[in-house]
């Protein structure tokens, strides 16, 4: 079964400096039919105003994974990190037992484009710890599926502390992709950019889709697509 959360039924809030989109419940938006789904908590599509973010500001018990889409987003936090995050990374902060950290739009003049996910750990007051990665998407016009976090850090992936594996998929107008590495036969989809048909589902950009008791899962894109794929192993 395969349930849309489509784009324009998402909460919104702009507060000038930040334009965002709440696929799940967060901040001064509340919805008890969207509150998230298995261990994920949180999908914000953020668009941030050039020199402008989020101040210092405290986490615990979640984790939090940060896909730069465009722009560049400079990062500090209590573990003493230091980084900027460009379009094509991934960064993976474990909160643990608490962290510190903020998050500035590194340009002047371009505003920064991000999703920032959170889920929940498989155990509480973890280790925090902070994990930055680029993903090359380049494959000669083939289609592509980036593992860019898992359990266990496989095939290069950035650790995450729960059951789910994080996919970035990129398919060019026509072409198809299939898995039937759906272990708990769950899974949730965000389609970043683009249109794609999911089973006998149609997604377009910014939607969502909840999958459970699928075996299997087939994308086609209708045209350029690029799709985040969470796959929960429990």
């Amino acid at each position: 079964m395969i349930t849309i959360r489509k784009s324009n039924e998402r909460g919104h809030a702009d507060h000038g400096w930040l334009d965002t989109y709440y696929t799940f419940s967060f901040a001064d938006y509340r919805d008890r039919n969207h509150m998230g789904f298995e261990s994920l908590r949180v999908i914000n599509e953020d668009r941030v105003a050039p020199d402008t973010g989020f101040g210092m500001h405290p986490h615990q018990n979640m984790e939090i994974v940060t896909v730069m889409l465009s722009g560049a987003l400079r990062h500090e936090d209590s573990l003493g990190s230091a980084s900027t995050i460009h379009a094509g990374e991934v960064q993976r902060m474990t909160a643990g037992r608490g962290v510190m950290h903020s998050e500035f739009n590194a340009s002047d003049s371009e505003p920064a484009h991000l999703l920032q996910i959170w889920i929940r750990p498989r155990e509480r007051d973890l280790e925090p710890s902070y994990e930055q990665k680029a993903f090359d998407a380049s494959a000669n016009g083939a289609p592509v599926a980036q593992l860019v976090a898992s359990p266990d850090g496989r095939d290069g992936s950035l650790t995450i502390q729960q059951d789910v594996c994080l996919y970035r998929v990129r398919l060019n107008a026509g072409q198809d992709w299939t898995t039937d590495a759906l272990p708990a036969g769950k899974a949730w989809l965000q389609v970043i950019d683009g249109g794609v048909q999911v089973n006998d589902a149609s997604l377009n950009r910014g939607d969502g889709a909840q999958v459970e008791d699928e075996s299997k899962l087939s994308l086609r894109a209708d045209t350029a697509s690029d799709v985040l794929l969470f796959v929960f192993e429990r």
